[in-house]
C-alpha cells in the first residue's frame, strides 16, 4: 500500500510541474504574438548599446521571447540587424551614442569588418562610440579600435599576438577506432581530406594558410593602426611584444582608458552632460530594432532581393542554418519571378559542400540571369562550393578577409570494417547480382576498378567546375586552372587573380546593382528567406535544446564527434574548402 501512495504523489508532483511549465510556456507564447509588432520609444540623450560578445551570423531572429524558458547555448545575432540598428541610430535624434560591449565577439574578420565600417560611418556623423570591456580577445581589439574611447578593465587584458590557423586531424583517432577513409581528389591544394589521412599540414597546405593568413592579418593590423594614430611598424612591434596587460595596453595606445565600469558611466555621463546620479538611457539592438525608422524605407516596387545563404551545402531541403539546394532555389525562383524584384543580390557565407548541389544551384542562378541582374556578396567564406555559386553572377564582391577560391572536387568514402568486425563483432554477409551490386560498401574493400569509377567522377566534376569558372569569369581554362587546384584565397588575393570583380561590402553589392537597374535614388531592400514563424521558432528552439543537453554529456568530445556524424551525412562528391580552419 505504501508503494501505492508513492506512485500517486509522484504521479501528482509530475501532474503539477507540466502544470506550471506549461502556463509558463504559454505564457511566452503569448508574449511572443503581443509584443511582435509594438513600437518601441526612444527617450531622449539615449545611448544605443551593442552587445557583441554572441555569435554573429548572416541573419538570425530579431528577438528571443523564451529566452527566459530554455537554457540557452551561446546566443546569436544577426549583422543584418545590427548594421540596420547603427545606420538608424545614426539619423536618430535621441540616440546620442553607442556603447560597444566587445569583449569577444563569435565571428571572422569579414564579418567584423562589415560590422566595423558601418560604426566608422555612424562615429562620422559626430556622435560618439564609447567601448567598455573586462577582456578583449583579437578580434574586440579589431572592432573596438574605431571607438572614440576605449575602456579595458583595471584587472583585465587583452590578446593581441597575432593570427595562428589551426586545424584539427582526425586520422589518429581513426586508427585508433578502425576506421580506413577512402580518398578521391583533384589538385595539390585541396586539403578538406588532409584531417583524416594526416597528423600535420601538408607542404601545399601550409603554404597556402600562410599566404592567406598572412593577407588577413596584414589588412586588419593596417586598419588598427589606421585607428589608433599609428604606424605599421608599431602596431607589428606590438604584436611581437605580446602586450597583453591593461596597463601595456594603455602605454602602448591600444586603448585609452583604464578602469572599473563606474568610471565608464562616468565618463559616458559627461558625454551625455547629465548629472552624476542620473539614470543612462541605454537601449539594446534588440529594442530599439523595434523603435521609429528614420531611414527612408523605398519604393515597394522597385526591390533588391536579397536571398541569404549560410551553412554548408546539402542537397534537398533544410533549415536557414545549411544552404539547402531545394529551399535556396524556392527562394531564387521567387525573386527571380517577381516583377517588384529589379536585381538580385546572393549572400554567400559558406564554406562548401555537396558538389551535386552547388552545380544544381548554379544552373538555377543561370536561369534567373535570364530574367534580371544577379550579383554575388560574399561573406566570411565563399569557397569551393561557395565560389561555385558566385561565379556565374553578373559582378561578384568580397570582402578583403572573404576566404574564396578552393576550386577542387574530392570524394571520400569510409571503410568501416575493422571497426565493425574486430572491434565491435558485428559482422555482415549478402550475395549480389552482378560484379559491382554492392558498390560502394562502407564495410569491405573496393576493387581497382570501382576506386577507378570514383576517381573519373572527381576528374570530371573537376573540369565541369573549372570549365564553368573560366566561362563565368571570362578567362582562358589555362589561366583559370592556375589559380584552381583547390588552392584558397583571401578576397584581397582573388581581387588580384581574377577570381572576383569588387572589394566591397553586402551595402556595396546592393548599390551598384541599384545603380546598374536605374533605381538608385528611391529603392527597397528586401531579405530572404523570411523570419521564422512563431511556431516554427518554438519548434527549433526545443529542437536545439535536446542537441545543448547531448553536447553537455559529451563535453570536449561534442565538437569532434560532430565533424564525425556529419562525413557520414556527406554526399560522395564534395566541393568544400580546407576544414574547418580555425583563425584566432
Amino acid at each position: 500500500m505504501l508503494q501505492f501512495f508513492k506512485y500517486v504523489l509522484a504521479t501528482v508532483a509530475g501532474l503539477f510541474v507540466f502544470f506550471i511549465l506549461s502556463l509558463v510556456l504559454l505564457a511566452g507564447i503569448g508574449s511572443m504574438f503581443s509584443s511582435s509588432d509594438s513600437v518601441v520609444t526612444v527617450k531622449e540623450n539615449s545611448v544605443l548599446e551593442l552587445n557583441l560578445n554572441q555569435f554573429i551570423i548572416e541573419d538570425a531572429p530579431s528577438e528571443d521571447p523564451l529566452s527566459e524558458l530554455f537554457e540557452n547555448g551561446p546566443s546569436k545575432v544577426g549583422l543584418v540587424s545590427l548594421k540596420s540598428a547603427i545606420l538608424n541610430a545614426k539619423e536618430d535624434p535621441n540616440v546620442k551614442g553607442i556603447f560597444l560591449d566587445c569583449g569577444y565577439p563569435q565571428a571572422s574578420f569579414g564579418t567584423l569588418e562589415e560590422l566595423r565600417n558601418v560604426l566608422k560611418e555612424f562615429k562620422e556623423s559626430g556622435k560618439f562610440i564609447y567601448a567598455y570591456s573586462e577582456v578583449m580577445s583579437e578580434q574586440a581589439v579589431y572592432v573596438n579600435s574605431v571607438a572614440d574611447r576605449i575602456f579595458l578593465n583595471t584587472a583585465g587584458g587583452l590578446e593581441f599576438n597575432g593570427l595562428y590557423g589551426e586545424v584539427t586531424f582526425f586520422k589518429g583517432l581513426f586508427d585508433k577506432i578502425g576506421v580506413k577513409p577512402l580518398i578521391f581528389k583533384v589538385g595539390d591544394y585541396k586539403s578538406a581530406v588532409e584531417p583524416f589521412v594526416r597528423t600535420n599540414m601538408s607542404d601545399a597546405n601550409r603554404e597556402q594558410v600562410t599566404s592567406y593568413i598572412t593577407s588577413i592579418a596584414d589588412h586588419i593590423y593596417h586598419q588598427v593602426a589606421e585607428s589608433r594614430g599609428m604606424t605599421d611598424e608599431e602596431i607589428k612591434e606590438i604584436l611581437n611584444d605580446n602586450v597583453s596587460s591593461s596597463k601595456d595596453a594603455l602605454e602602448r595606445k591600444l586603448i585609452t582608458d583604464v578602469g572599473y565600469y563606474d568610471e565608464f558611466e562616468a565618463v559616458l555621463r559627461e558625454a551625455l552632460e547629465i548629472e552624476e546620479d542620473d539614470k543612462i538611457n541605454f537601449i539594446s539592438a534588440k529594442k530599439y530594432g523595434k523603435a521609429k525608422k528614420m531611414i527612408k524605407s523605398g519604393d515597394r516596387n522597385q526591390r533588391i532581393a536579397v536571398i541569404v545563404g549560410q551553412g554548408n551545402i546539402v542537397s534537398g531541403e533544410g533549415t536557414n542554418e545549411v544552404i539547402a539546394s531545394e529551399s535556396w532555389i524556392k527562394e531564387l525562383r521567387k525573386a527571380a519571378k517577381d516583377k517588384k524584384v529589379k536585381a538580385i543580390v546572393l549572400r554567400i557565407n559558406t564554406g562548401g559542400g555537396s558538389a551535386l548541389a552547388s552545380d544544381i544551384m548554379w544552373r538555377e542562378i543561370q536561369l534567373a540571369k535570364k530574367e534580371k541582374p544577379v550579383y554575388a556578396s560574399m561573406g566570411d567564406y565563399a569557397a569551393s562550393g561557395g565560389y561555385y555559386m558566385a561565379m556565374g553572377c553578373d559582378t561578384i564582391f568580397a570582402n578583403p578577409t572573404t576566404i574564396t577560391g578552393s576550386i577542387g572536387i574530392f570524394g571520400m568514402l569510409i571503410n568501416a570494417e575493422e571497426l565493425l568486425n574486430n572491434k565491435l563483432g558485428v559482422t555482415f554477409d549478402g550475395v549480389e547480382s552482378h560484379e559491382h551490386s554492392n558498390f560502394p560498401s562502407v564495410v569491405g574493400e573496393m576493387s581497382d576498378v570501382e576506386k577507378m569509377m570514383i576517381q573519373k567522377s572527381v576528374n570530371e566534376g573537376y573540369e565541369e567546375f573549372t570549365s564553368k569558372a573560366a566561362a563565368g569569369r571570362n578567362m582562358s581554362l589555362e589561366d583559370l586552372k592556375s589559380v584552381a587546384s583547390g588552392r584558397v584565397w583571401t578576397g584581397l588575393q582573388a581581387k588580384e587573380n581574377g577570381l572576383v570583380d569588387v572589394l566591397g561590402s553586402l551595402e556595396d553589392a546592393i548599390q551598384l546593382a541599384a545603380e546598374n537597374v536605374g533605381i538608385e535614388d528611391d529603392f527597397q531592400v528586401r531579405y530572404y528567406p523570411k523570419a521564422k514563424s512563431e511556431i516554427e521558432f518554438l519548434m527549433e528552439k526545443l529542437s536545439e535544446q535536446s542537441s545543448l543537453k547531448l553536447d553537455q554529456k559529451l563535453g570536449i568530445l561534442a565538437p569532434y564527434l560532430k565533424e564525425i556524424n556529419a562525413l557520414q551525412k556527406m554526399d560522395k562528391l564534395q566541393a568544400r574548402m580546407p576544414y574547418e580552419i580555425k583563425v584566432k
